[in-house]
């Protein structure tokens, strides 16, 4: 059931423009599959979707190439691994980390050569994420949260 699921998955990041887990959702549940927003969130995870910024300067979720899943798969599992929460404060997002891996996260998020994001700066535990506007901070933090499985 997995394995199809996936497989689903694929072909509708592949034939749409899917931007958020709730439209991969709804398309899931419109093919008759039976799941939830953690189950999708989980599979986003595990099949290290990656949301990108498309032509028109929209985010949306690409399956990545092997040679790009190999790069994203690193950072991602750094984040995912590091991280415990994020929160939106203003233009800037606070990730708390745990304790001695928020220099990795901060790394790994500024690797990521997200258009939203100005920079970053780590302590121990918590990552400062500077993004260039409120909105650009919203979006950065619902793709973080993407990897990070929230």
């Amino acid at each position: 059931m997995k394995k199809k699921r996936q497989e689903l998955i694929e072909t509708l990041i592949r034939e749409n423009n899917v931007g958020t887990q709730e439209e991969l959702l709804d398309l899931l549940i419109a093919q008759g599959v039976n799941v939830t927003q953690a189950t999708v969130s989980r599979d986003i995870k595990e099949m290290r979707i990656v949301k990108k910024s498309g032509v028109n300067g929209e985010y949306k979720y690409y399956l990545p190439s092997s040679q790009e899943e190999e790069a994203d798969s690193r950072l991602y599992a750094i984040i995912a691994n590091a991280a415990l929460s994020s929160v939106v404060v203003g233009n800037d997002i606070i990730v708390h980390c745990h304790p001695g891996t928020a220099k990795a996260v901060a790394t790994a998020a500024d690797m990521l050569h997200c258009k939203l994001i100005a920079g970053t700066i780590a302590g121990d535990d918590t990552v400062l994420v500077v993004c260039y506007s409120a909105k650009d901070a919203l979006e950065a933090k619902d793709i973080l949260d993407d990897m990070l499985g929230f």
